[in-house]
């Protein structure tokens, strides 16, 4: 049995367990509940392991460095939102173990507890049968065993035990898992890394096998944000340096949330970053200094708050956007959107995003590539449209990373992120606007026409690979063998919603001709409503429909 285990050893294990999952990525995803190529957990959990891995450098016996330098990685390179869980999972750990030599069982078990709680902070609404209950039920259970016996391997042992008992109960925790007969595919990549990690530590690492590089295409599962009304009159930001601090943030939130609200609250290991609204920003001031040295002060009433108009710029860059034309006076505000598909690029560009980070369904871009564009945007506040719900996370993990006003609008599609542009105002403050965006988001309903990837049931309903589906708002509302009849239902079924105007943005491969008469059956069936049709390039949907 293995007692414990210093730097070096913790990178043949993390490097075993990120084989693991790569390795068997394809079954991850294959756990998708719907039958859609809209989205790859095992894809995204094995590339933010790679981003860890990167960063391992087997010379580092300490192994709180050596977790802290992974950790920073997998920070950076988080895809979707199973691989910022994982890698909130690691940033947990990585503060638990920064001061340690080596690890044992019990310090092992510790640190992956303070990993799930680190997680669960981050997670507005957690839900139960997901990658979070896998780690929380092991790693309660971890630390249980390893009061009576500090162990590595056999607490290692006992942990996975716990997670694969705590997978197989995935499929009754959530209902939508439960009716596709599947467990959890965030837990499941969980368990493979776990697998990896113990099966390096028994002296057999896993060997990763021949990528071909391919992205199997994503699947997403967390976060809903919503805008909060401004009820206090000073928006106090600041960013407190952590060097040689030990205070308990928990306490500096908990005194936050007593001021004034709008709180946003996010650290790491060298930060911590606030956004409030407050009547009495000194106050909050003199509190937040005992936890560090303060920087980027900005104290704004927004009572009285005016901004300059913003210029937008021309400059289309390549994909993804990194570069920009340079500025010779900062803007008050900058757009980054993400999306796939040069038609809708350039309509999102034309409504002042300037930035364009490529990637969406199939491809989840990283929260470094989504940093290297808000760097590179020449403005004091950086607005944030991820486009797809698997990408919120990603974006809000910049936030601490940059001296920037980073504002993520949770829109979840492109549709919505189009919604918010047109709700943009220049003359209003920061969080009018991020109310007012996010809220207009609500307006719009979304359809997404694409074919099945697979045999499955949802629902009730038999789904048979090759069939034509609609998702209206991200709930399956259609399919069937024919186009013209998931068109035919997907009308029938906005015409509850009675819109004004309907845009048909046509995928890549589709004919506009074929586009034109899919527009003629939405038209048939929403006669009052306005139809357009616009090339949009995108892959994976042949149609994404707008409806206001």
């Amino acid at each position: 049995m293995k007692e414990c285990m210093d730097g070096t050893q913790f990178s043949k294990l993390f490097a075993s367990g990120a084989a693991c999952i790569c390795n068997a990525k394809q079954e991850c995803n294959e756990l998708n509940v719907f039958p859609v190529p809209d989205g790859d957990t095992g894809t995204n959990m094995s590339m933010t392991m790679d981003a860890g891995v990167k960063e391992l450098r087997p010379e580092m016996t300490h192994v709180g460095q050596a977790v802290g330098v992974v950790a920073q990685g997998l920070l950076r390179g988080a895809r979707g939102n199973s691989g910022v869980i994982l890698s909130l999972l690691f940033r947990g750990f990585a503060k638990s173990v920064k001061e340690l030599e080596t690890v044992d069982g019990l310090a092992f078990a510790m640190a992956m507890s303070e990993g799930v709680d680190t997680a669960y902070r981050a997670v507005m609404k957690p839900a139960e049968g997901t990658v979070l209950t896998v780690s929380r039920v092991s790693a309660r259970h971890a630390v249980e065993y390893a009061a009576t016996d500090s162990d590595l391997e056999r607490v290692i042992i006992a942990m996975l035990a716990k997670a694969e008992e705590a997978l197989t109960e995935t499929v009754h925790q959530n209902p939508v898992l439960e009716k596709a007969g599947v467990v959890d595919a965030g837990g499941y990549g969980f368990c493979l890394i776990l697998r990896g990690m113990l099966l390096a530590l028994q002296g057999n690492p896993v060997k990763r096998e021949d990528d071909t590089g391919t992205h199997v295409n994503v699947a997403a599962n967390f976060a809903d944000f919503s805008g909060e009304d401004i009820l206090f009159g000073y928006c106090t930001e600041f960013i407190i340096k952590r060097v040689n601090n030990k205070k308990d943030s928990a306490r500096l939130q908990a005194f936050l949330e007593t001021c004034g609200d709008s709180l946003v609250f996010v650290e790491d290991e060298t930060i911590i970053k606030v956004h409030v609204h407050t009547d009495n920003p000194g106050r909050v001031l003199a509190q937040a200094i005992s936890y560090g040295e303060l920087t980027a002060i900005k104290v704004e009433n927004m009572r009285e708050q005016h901004t300059e108009q913003i210029i937008k710029q021309d400059t289309q860059s390549p994909k993804p956007v990194l570069r920009v034309e340079p500025q010779q006076q900062e803007e008050e505000y900058g757009f980054v959107g993400v999306c796939a598909g040069a038609g809708l690029a350039a309509v999102l560009r034309d409504l002042g995003v300037a930035h364009i980070v490529e990637g969406g369904q199939t491809m989840n871009p990283s929260t470094q590539e989504i940093l290297d564009c808000i760097k590179n945007t020449n403005a004091k506040t950086i607005f944030v449209l991820p486009n797809n719900k698997n990408i919120i996370m990603a974006a809000e993990q910049c936030i601490p990373l940059t001296e920037k006003t980073v504002v993520v609008i949770p829109s979840k599609n492109v549709p919505q992120g189009i919604t918010a542009m047109l709700n943009f105002d220049p003359e209003q403050d920061v969080e009018t606007n991020r109310q007012n965006m996010t809220s207009a988001m609500d307006t719009v309903t979304s359809a997404l026409i694409t074919v099945a990837a697979r045999d499955s049931q949802f629902d009730g309903n038999d789904i048979t690979e090759g069939d034509h589906m609609a998702l209206i708002n991200g709930a399956l509302a259609s399919t069937h063998p024919l186009q013209s009849a998931v068109l035919e239902q997907v009308g029938e079924q906005l015409e509850a919603h009675g819109p004004s105007f309907v845009t048909v943005y046509f995928g890549e491969g589709v004919e506009e001709t074929l586009a034109q008469a899919a527009a003629g059956i939405l038209q048939s069936k929403l006669p009052e409503a306005t139809v357009q049709v616009i090339d949009g390039g995108q892959p994976v949907y042949s149609f994404i429909i707008s409806a206001e």
